[in-house]
Formats: structure tokens, C-alpha cells, sequence
């Protein structure tokens, strides 16, 4: 385990009017300062409406190397840069022991920008492999084990939140997977307590896209480190489900945002879930004349 307090950022990395000095090296472009724009204020109003930041809090931001949590954490520091997101950062990432795992890249990165960081070593990779054979999928077992982690780094460091980068087609894709797969209409929440009860888990770049975050990493040149475990095997349902959405978005663009919309606005009179709605105590008000 590694730990590195912030530091001041080097004199020559000054922004751009308006931004984070991070973005010194950004693109000057229209286009990429509209893409910037967007990607703060949609994450700025998934924290509003969800209420995630209360003054004075810390929070742990789970840092894969992937471009999403890549883009979340630079998000996040300019929000707070701009006084609009009350709260500590402190990134962190866990070391599963993955085969070639680059373990420079993140901590250089994260020195070079000045943020205070937490570098995690736990093997999981082998537990995974050792209980799941080759041709099953790895991801559900690797995910409860590093959320695991995560729930107790996040305690032993004072945060009360953990902030994952799942952004809009995350939601969605886990929506199709539940109504395909589990029978059940359910996505990923924005905000969700851990079955504790003691940490709450934030997913800011709820109503952001996956393309604009790709787009955002590469203007950005993040040292993205691909995942060697999941990101190796076919045939995932989320694969199939990120297909299905993408040829749904092919032929009938706007479709993703309609979707996420729809989320957001649940009629349980229209359903069939007797819990949600009392069907039985459903009456005429006017007796039948």
C-alpha cells in the first residue's frame, strides 16, 4: 500500500481561461470546450439531483486506468477547482494482480497532477482464476471482490463515499441485462448504500455518455491500461447488450437518451408490479349510475 498527499501543481501547468490547470495540455478547440462543458454540467446535475455532496465530506475515487474513471476523476477536480463540489478527493487504485499490470503508470500520473492518491495491492486475479474456469465469466466474482476492498479502503480512510465512473450506457446495458436475463426492470443506481450501511456508493457521470467519455479521453491522452481479465473474454452479456444498444442508437439516433429518460420516469400504474401500485384498491370515485 501506497499513499501520496496533494501537492502543488509544477509553475509552467496553467490552464486555459476557466479551467483546470490539468487541461493546460488540452485541446484549444470549440469542439473540445463543448464537450468539457457538457461532460461538467451533466455530472453537476447528476450530483444535484441525486444529492450526493454534503459539505465537508471526503471521497474515495475508484481509479481502474480505464478512460471512464479516468474522465471521472478529471470531472470531479474541476468541479472542485470551480467551488461547486464541497468535498476531498482522494483517488485510489487496487492492484488486483493482473498479468503485465503496468504499476507506474497510475502513481506517476497521479504525482504529476498533485493528487492525493492510495495505490492498493491485493491479488484477486488469482482467486478469480483459481474458482472460475477459463470459459466462464470473471467479471461478477472480480467485481464483488474489489468492491470489497474498496468498502474497506474507503472506511480506513475516513470517506464516506466511494465514486465510481459508470456512466449512462452502463445503466442502460445493466437495465437490458436485468429485464433479458434476471426478469426484473432494475439498473444501477446513482446512489446506493452499501448493505453496512456505513458507505455510500456515487456514480456521478449517470447522465453522461460513453462516447463523450472516449471522445474525452483521447482529446485528454489519458495512459488508459486495459483490462487483462474481463476485457479479454467474449461473449459477455454486456457485450451483447452494448451491441444491441449501439444498433438500436445506428438506426434510430437519440434512442440511448430517450431510454435513459424513461428511467427517470416510472409509472407504476402502467406496470404490473403489485407492490408498487395497489391495483386491488383501484375503484370508480362515481358509482355506477
Amino acid at each position: 500500500m501506497t499513499i501520496a498527499e496533494p501537492q502543488t501543481l509544477p509553475p509552467d501547468a496553467e490552464a486555459a481561461p476557466g479551467a483546470h490547470p490539468l487541461f493546460a495540455d488540452a485541446p484549444s478547440s470549440v469542439e473540445f470546450n463543448k464537450l468539457r462543458k457538457r461532460l461538467l454540467r451533466l455530472t453537476r446535475q447528476a450530483i444535484e439531483d441525486f444529492a450526493m455532496a454534503r459539505a465537508g465530506e471526503r471521497w474515495l475515487v475508484a481509479l481502474s486506468g480505464g478512460k471512464d474513471s479516468y474522465g471521472l476523476l478529471t470531472i470531479l477536480l474541476d468541479l472542485k477547482w470551480r467551488g461547486l463540489l464541497p468535498v476531498e478527493l482522494l483517488a485510489c487504485n487496487l492492484d488486483q494482480g493482473q498479468p503485465n499490470f503496468p504499476k507506474h503508470v497510475l502513481p506517476q500520473y497521479l504525482a504529476k497532477l498533485g493528487v492525493a492518491h492510495r495505490i492498493e495491492y491485493q491479488d484477486t486475479y488469482s482467486v478469480v482464476t483459481d474458482k472460475i474456469a477459463e470459459n466462464r465469466t470473471y467479471c461478477s466474482l472480480c467485481s464483488r471482490l474489489r468492491r470489497g476492498h474498496l468498502y474497506r479502503i474507503a472506511r480506513e480512510e475516513r470517506c464516506s463515499s466511494l465514486v465510481l465512473g459508470h456512466h449512462r450506457d452502463d445503466i442502460l446495458e445493466t437495465f437490458f441485462m436485468n429485464l433479458f436475463h434476471g426478469g426484473r426492470l432494475a439498473a444501477m443506481p446513482p446512489k446506493l448504500l452499501n448493505d453496512e450501511g456505513d458507505v455510500m456508493v456515487l456514480r456521478p457521470l449517470s447522465f453522461c455518455a460513453e462516447e463523450d467519455l472516449a471522445k474525452f479521453a483521447d482529446a485528454m491522452r489519458f495512459p488508459i491500461i486495459p483490462c487483462d481479465l474481463c476485457g479479454s473474454q467474449d461473449g459477455l452479456q454486456r457485450n451483447a447488450m452494448k451491441a444491441m444498444l449501439a444498433d438500436i442508437e445506428k438506426r434510430m439516433p437519440g434512442r440511448k437518451e430517450t431510454m435513459a429518460r424513461a428511467l427517470a420516469n416510472a409509472r407504476p400504474s402502467h406496470l404490473l408490479d403489485r407492490n408498487l401500485f395497489d391495483f386491488a384498491g383501484l375503484a370508480p370515485t362515481t358509482p355506477v349510475d
